[in-house]
């Protein structure tokens, strides 16, 4: 859906006191949470505002987004 929320604690409900814990205990964690939390913020301001931009690169700020969020999900299950 557009503009649909993907933040972790969305995304991972039963996952979100080991969220919290991780992006306070550790800083690459919160790094990554924070650079995804602004590139999910990105793409849902493009899509509610209707914001002109290529497909390519809609696309691409989604794929970005996908991989931190791969990347937070290893961190989490580790």
């Amino acid at each position: 859906m557009l503009g649909e929320s993907h933040d972790l604690r969305h995304e991972f409900p039963d996952l979100e006191q080991k969220i919290a814990a991780l992006r306070a205990g550790h800083p690459e964690f919160a790094r990554l949470m924070d650079e995804y939390d602004s590139l999910d913020a990105r793409v849902r301001n493009i899509e509610e505002l209707g914001s002109p931009v290529a497909d390519e690169t809609i696309e691409e700020l989604k794929k970005q987004r996908l991989h931190l969020k791969d990347a937070l999900y290893d961190m989490i299950r580790a």
